[in-house]
């Protein structure tokens, strides 16, 4: 099995549970992982994941890629830049495995491909509408997969995530785990959004059922906790997990949203206020899976990593 993307915040935590399995597992990587009690590793040290090529693949003879690694969390980053990877780098190792004979792509998208809010949960056959250069970027390998799966047979299964949260995460999720540990008086107490998250447990281990089940071929999944929750509610119980009193002032929302208007935030307040919730029933009903951990649970254990 070759995975990508072995050093990040998602990658790391399918490499581990990997390891406890029997599977030799190659990892191309820009610096070899210094961690020696990871067993059937094989790194393979590579300048750029666009430097893979066939001969890797004939060399580690993988059944399967599971392809993590993408250029995300980066403000400034242009969409020429998130291309470059997501969508250029992508597909020539989906060429280069289908080339060798790979039986089974495992690509991890993301529910930007839908949209950024919705006014009803976004579905699995919901017409693509990214709005931003990330997604849009995601999009675009996802078009080029589905077509070298059909050019070649090998199957394709994409997963759409939402925003991923455990311990030590990146992104937004990593700046409200800060604010809940500081636990200062946020204006947020009168958001009664609906978002839909997915902890980094659950998406590990969506990923690792789609590498052998037989309905998951030229599948796409969106994925979530299947529990929608607000914004209030998130910070109330990230702050409760640290053993603190949430402190949440009930200011409107429309007050909010001129506060961002003025403040040059609106996409930031949007965020906060927004709805984003994922329907999970045809990755339900197609696998046969349900999240194995609560949203509760999840955020429990980004503040308490023995629980992992």
């Amino acid at each position: 099995m070759l995975l990508t993307g072995v050093s990040g915040f998602v990658g790391r935590a399918v490499l581990d549970a990997l390891i406890q399995t029997d599977v030799t597992i190659t990892a191309p990587v820009r610096k070899a992982l210094s961690d020696s009690t990871l067993p059937r590793l094989q790194q393979t040290e590579v300048a750029d994941l666009s430097d893979i090529d066939a001969s890797l693949f004939h060399l580690y003879q993988p059944d399967i890629v599971i392809h993590i690694a993408a250029k995300a969390h980066v403000v400034d980053a242009s969409l020429t830049e998130f291309r470059e990877l997501n969508t250029k780098a992508s597909l020539n190792i989906a060429r280069a495995a289908a080339d060798a004979g790979v039986r089974r792509f495992i690509f991890l998208s993301s529910i930007g491909v839908n949209g950024i809010n919705s006014t009803e949960p976004f579905k699995v056959t919901d017409t693509p509408v990214p709005v931003e250069d990330y997604a849009l970027s995601k999009l675009e390998a996802e078009i080029g997969l589905r077509q070298i799966a059909a050019d070649t047979g090998m199957e394709v299964v994409i997963i759409r995530p939402p925003l991923v949260y455990g311990a030590n995460a990146p992104g937004n999720f990593g700046k409200l785990a800060k604010l809940a540990q500081k636990n200062l008086p946020l204006p947020l107490g009168a958001i009664h959004n609906k978002r839909s998250l997915v902890a980094l447990d659950n998406l590990v281990d969506l990923i690792v059922t789609c590498i052998d089940h037989p309905k998951a071929a030229n599948q796409t999944f969106l994925v979530s906790d299947d529990e929608d929750v607000s914004t209030a509610e998130l910070l109330q119980m990230m702050t409760r997990a640290v053993g603190k009193k949430p402190r949440l002032l009930p200011v409107p929302v429309s007050w909010l949203k001129l506060a961002g208007k003025l403040t040059g935030k609106s996409a930031v307040i949007d965020r906060l206020c927004g709805n984003l919730q994922v329907d999970i029933s045809h990755t339900k009903q197609t696998l046969g899976w349900t999240p194995p951990i609560t949203v509760e649970e999840g955020i429990a254990r980004c503040f308490n990593s023995g629980d992992k």
